[in-house]
C-alpha cells in the first residue's frame, strides 16, 4: 500500500515573508545588488537611444544630431513618466511586501498596472496632439524639425508600453527578483541593437528605423515584464472593481508626485536645449551626446532611486528604521565611490567617445570639457536620487516633487542665464549641472533629518512602559 504525499500549501502570510527579503542581511550588500542589477537594466533602457545616436552619427548628417538632440528632450518626459509610475509601484508593492501580506501584494501589483496602463495612455494621447508645437518652442526649426516629427510620431504612441514594462520591472524588483526585472531591459536592448544597423543602413530608412527599432524594443520589454509577473511569479490576479477604486488614492498619493518629480529633469532640459538653439546645430549635437552619453555611464546613479527604494519600502513596512537610516549612508558611500570611478573613465574616453560620434570643432570641445570638468558634479545629483526615494516611501513624495521642480527651475534658469554671460556655451552646461547638485545636497540633507526624527519617535515609543 502507497501513501500519496500531502501537498501543504503555506498560508499568504508565509509566502509574502519569502519575498520581504531586504528585513535581513547587510544593507550595503543589497543596495550594491539592486543598485547594480537596475543599473543593468537601465543601461539596457538608455542604451536604446545612445544605439540609435551611434548608428544615425555614422550617416555624418549635423542635421540628424541636431534633431536627436529635440527629440531626447521629450522623448526623456516619456522615459521619466515611465520612471515615475515605476517608483510607485515600487513603493507600495514593496511595502505590501514587508508587511508579509501576499493577497495585498498580489492585488497591488495587478491594480499598479492597470493605473499605470490607463494615465500613460492618457499623456501619450496629449503628448503627440503636441509635438509640433513642443518641436518649435524649444527651437526646431525647417529640416530638423521636419526629422524630429517623424521620428516622434512612431515613438510617442508606445509611451504605454514603456510605462508598463518599467513599472512590471519595479514589481519584480519590489517581490525580491532584481535578476528577473533586469531582464525585462535587457531583451528591449537586444532587440533594439539587431534592427538599428538593419533599418537604418539595409533598407535606409535614416532616422525613421531607428524609431521603428526602438518601437519594437519597448514592445519586447513589456511583454517579458508582464511574463515574469504573470508565469514566473503568479502575482496577476484577477482585477476586482472595488479593490481598483480602494487602492487608488494610495497609489495616486505616490504616482503623482513622483511623475511630476520626473518631469521636472526633461523640463529642466528642455531649457538647456531652449539656451543651446540659438548657438547652431554643433552645439545642440553636443547637447544630444552628452544627454544620451549621461544616462548609460551614470545608470547606477539613476537606478538608486528605484534600487533604495524597495530596500527602504520593505524595511518601513517592518518598522526597522534603524536599517532604513543605513540604507541611506549606504546609499551616499556608493554613490561617492561610483561617480570617481566614471569621472575617471570618461576623462580618459573622451577622445575616442568625440571619434565615434563624428564630432568636431565646437561640439567635441563641448563633450570633451564635460567629460573633463563636469563629470564630477554631475555625479553628485545621486544624492538627490535617494533622497527621492526615502521621501516616496515615507509618504512624503511632495518633497521630491519640489526639489525636483526647484532645481528645473531656480537651480536651472539663473544658473544657465549667468553661465553664459560670462563663459558662454560652456557656462550654459556648467551652470545647468553645478544648479542640480546643489539641489541634491539640500535635498539628503532634508532626508536625513526625516528619518532621524522617525527613529528618534519610534525609539521613544519603545522605551515608554
Amino acid at each position: 500500500m502507497s501513501i500519496e504525499p500531502i501537498e501543504v500549501t503555506p498560508p499568504p502570510q508565509a509566502k509574502a515573508a519569502n519575498k520581504a527579503k531586504y528585513l535581513t542581511g547587510s544593507t550595503m550588500s543589497h543596495v550594491i545588488n539592486m543598485t547594480f542589477t537596475s543599473a543593468l537594466g537601465l543601461i539596457a533602457v538608455f542604451s536604446v537611444d545612445f544605439v540609435d545616436l551611434f548608428f544615425l552619427s555614422q550617416l555624418e548628417d549635423r542635421a540628424i544630431q541636431a534633431a536627436l538632440g529635440f527629440t531626447g528632450t521629450i522623448l526623456f518626459t516619456t522615459v521619466s513618466v515611465g520612471i515615475g509610475f515605476s517608483i510607485a509601484t515600487s513603493a507600495t508593492v514593496s511595502r505590501a511586501a514587508g508587511e508579509r501580506d501576499a493577497e495585498k501584494t498580489n492585488r497591488l501589483t495587478i491594480n499598479s498596472l492597470i493605473y499605470t496602463a490607463i494615465t500613460a495612455t492618457i499623456m501619450a494621447i496629449i503628448l503627440f496632439l503636441s509635438v509640433p508645437a513642443l518641436l518649435e518652442l524649444l527651437g526646431a526649426k525647417n529640416h530638423v524639425l521636419q526629422l524630429s516629427i517623424e521620428y516622434l510620431y512612431i515613438l510617442v504612441p508606445t509611451m504605454p508600453l514603456f510605462a508598463l514594462s518599467i513599472s512590471s520591472a519595479a514589481c519584480l524588483r519590489a517581490l525580491g527578483d532584481p535578476v528577473q526585472a533586469v531582464y525585462v531591459t535587457l531583451s528591449g536592448a537586444f532587440v533594439n541593437a539587431a534592427l538599428d544597423p538593419l533599418l537604418i543602413f539595409t533598407f535606409d530608412m535614416g532616422m525613421n528605423g531607428a524609431a521603428i527599432a526602438s518601437a519594437a524594443a519597448r514592445v519586447t520589454m513589456m511583454l517579458i515584464g508582464l511574463y515574469g509577473l504573470l508565469v514566473i511569479h503568479k502575482t496577476l490576479t484577477k482585477p476586482n472593481l472595488t479593490h481598483l477604486k480602494q487602492d487608488f488614492r494610495g497609489f495616486r498619493r505616490i504616482a503623482i508626485p513622483a511623475i511630476l518629480t520626473n518631469l521636472a529633469t526633461p523640463i529642466g532640459n528642455g531649457y538647456v536645449t531652449y539656451a543651446a538653439a540659438p548657438f547652431g546645430n554643433s552645439v545642440i549635437a553636443a547637447w544630444a551626446i552628452i544627454t544620451r552619453l549621461v544616462p548609460v555611464a551614470f545608470a547606477a546613479v539613476f537606478a538608486l532611486s528605484g534600487a533604495v527604494g524597495p530596500i527602504m519600502g520593505q524595511n518601513l513596512g517592518g518598522k526597522q528604521y534603524g536599517r532604513v537610516k543605513q540604507t541611506l549612508m549606504d546609499a551616499i558611500t556608493f554613490n561617492t565611490v561610483y561617480l570617481l570611478i566614471i569621472w575617471a573613465i570618461l576623462a580618459i574616453s573622451a577622445p575616442f567617445i568625440c571619434d565615434i560620434m563624428q564630432l568636431d570643432g565646437e561640439a567635441a570641445e563641448l563633450v570633451t570639457f564635460f567629460c573633463y570638468w563636469l563629470t564630477p558634479i554631475f555625479g553628485m545629483i545621486g544624492y538627490l536620487f535617494i533622497a527621492n526615494a526615502a521621501f516616496n516611501n515615507l509618504d512624503k513624495a511632495h518633497y521630491s516633487t519640489w526639489l525636483n521642480w526647484g532645481r528645473a527651475t531656480l537651480g536651472t534658469v539663473p544658473f544657465i542665464l549667468v553661465g553664459i554671460y560670462f563663459f558662454g556655451t560652456y557656462g550654459l552646461f556648467a551652470g545647468h549641472i553645478i544648479g542640480g547638485a546643489i539641489t541634491a545636497f539640500i535635498g539628503i540633507y532634508i532626508c536625513h533629518r526625516l528619518i532621524s526624527n522617525l527613529e528618534n519617535q519610534n525609539d521613544n515609543k519603545s522605551t515608554k512602559p
